[in-house]
């Protein structure tokens, strides 16, 4: 964060400061006490079942400069009348004191995270780059991630998502970005929108209140996200794998897993062999790609960079071998079109393998009344994979799928019953974890591995060694 005062501070956050205006801030805001940051800015934020306030004491003698508070709290606060309105309006204030940070936002109904990731990589290789760790992008964690940024940051990168209309628009008028991006329109929170159109309608702010010199860029894997190009004064650049897209990918092909493809810009051809898993990576490498483009990064080196990339997220198509079994961990969260993307994943590593495909599947959430018809949507799309079992935990909207169908559908209630069937999984098997997030798939994950590691190795595997 650049060095502010704490009389400047009150000032851009219209609070009451409590303590001395010369101290010094010239560290991040932080809302967790057990960890402090020194030198930073303490949100005494209220939950549901824990109140920020509670806690400023112990923040403040942790090395917090001061707190932000609605409550007179502490030997150092500025009190406010909502903490979370002055965190966005000190992220506006610092995000027009650093004219020369070009922002990128970020918004999609899946793929923010991974794009963000990739994103990050890429630009890190050309200047000093900020993300956040996780996945945030709502009205607490984009002002966060960007005051995270000095002087010395040329590149921020947020990740924009959205509850309600309006959200995105927020966003974008705190942070200013120099480039917005829209990935793909889905059905993730169609539940809380009500319709595709709707949830459009709200990724398509991140564009309409871009500044006219900013740049748009757009998917083109959906119907809606090209057309958004006519919202925005800003100039458009369309990323996908169609021969009108400024950035595309093309050749792709699927080698254990990965995507191979050659990544085409106006600056010529480079091959991209990512390290990410999955065909569904493709999108969010081109986007990044396109990104990277924008900000004047030579594909050489994009190409290079997409081929070197890891992901830093958690639960994201993790994968780990086991007792010569494959582990697939996508837990963080799902949707249909997630949902499609890691049953195919799975079903190409089990051809390669040569094994059965086993998917543990949770219940996909925030679907509204589609929930039931979506659910067994995936099912069927199971069965025209030959998956060859489907776990059902604890989701009996799956259903029991087509009669006569060669694709196995268990329901079990618990992790514990998931872990029974897990006894049948043999040597050369290959297994999916997904889920969304509040299902806790993880943790499943976790049990899924130990058990597997305890296994006693075959007489095959006994002679491989």
């Amino acid at each position: 964060m650049i060095p502010l005062s704490l009389g400047e501070i009150a000032t851009v956050v219209e609070g009451k400061l409590h303590g001395d205006a010369g101290r010094m801030v010239t560290k991040e805001p932080f809302f967790d006490s057990r960890k402090a940051i020194p030198g930073g800015i303490f949100l005494a934020l209220k939950g549901e079942n824990v109140d920020g306030h509670e806690y400023v004491e112990s923040a403040l003698a942790a090395g917090a400069a001061v707190a932000i508070t609605t409550e007179l709290k502490g030997d150092c606060c500025i009190v406010v009348p909502d903490v979370l309105a002055s965190i966005n309006r000190l992220g506006a204030f610092v995000r027009a004191q650093l004219p020369q940070l070009k922002v990128v936002g970020i918004t999609g109904s899946q793929g923010k995270t991974t794009t963000k990731d990739l994103t990050r990589h890429l630009l890190s290789l050309i200047g000093p780059t900020i993300a956040p760790e996780q996945s945030f992008n709502n009205d607490l964690g984009v002002p966060l991630t960007l005051l995270r940024a000095t002087e010395k940051t040329e590149f921020c990168i947020l990740e924009m998502g959205a509850r309600h209309k309006g959200d995105i628009a927020r966003l974008v008028e705190m942070s200013q970005p120099s480039v917005g991006v829209v990935l793909v329109v889905g059905s993730a929170h169609i539940g809380e929108f009500g319709s595709r159109a709707k949830i459009a309608e709200t990724k398509a702010e991140i564009v309409s209140h871009l500044s006219a010199d900013a740049l748009a860029i757009l998917g083109t894997y959906d119907e809606y996200t090209p057309l958004m190009a006519e919202q925005t004064s800003a100039r458009a650049i369309f990323f996908g794998e169609k021969s009108t897209c400024d950035i595309r990918g093309t050749d792709v092909e699927i080698r254990e897993g990965r995507a191979h493809f050659d990544l085409v810009t106006p600056a010529g051809r480079e091959p991209v062999a990512l390290r990410l898993i999955g065909r569904h990576q493709v999108p969010n490498a081109l986007a990044a790609a396109a990104i990277a483009t924008a900000l004047g990064m030579p594909i050489e080196k994009i190409a290079s960079g997409l081929s070197t990339a890891e992901i830093a997220s958690k639960w994201r198509m993790e994968i780990s071998e086991i007792s010569s079994i494959l582990l697939i961990n996508d837990s963080y969260n799902a949707n249909p079109e997630s949902m499609k993307a890691a049953l195919e994943t799975l079903r190409n590593f089990a051809q390669e393998r040569g094994g059965r495909a086993w998917a543990f599947l949770g219940k996909m959430h925030e679907l509204g009344g589609s929930s039931q018809l979506d659910h067994q949507g995936i099912i069927t799309f199971a069965q025209e994979l030959e998956i060859d079992h489907v776990v059902a935990v604890a989701t009996p909207d799956y259903g029991q799928g087509a009669v006569g169908s060669n694709s196995l559908v268990h329901h079990v209630n618990s992790f514990d019953e998931a872990l029974d069937i897990s006894t049948e999984i043999t040597s050369g098997d290959v297994i999916l974890i997904k889920g969304s997030r509040a299902e806790g798939l993880e943790k499943l994950s976790e049990q899924l591995a130990h058990s597997l590691s305890l296994r006693e190795p075959t007489e095959e595997e006994r002679e491989k060694r």
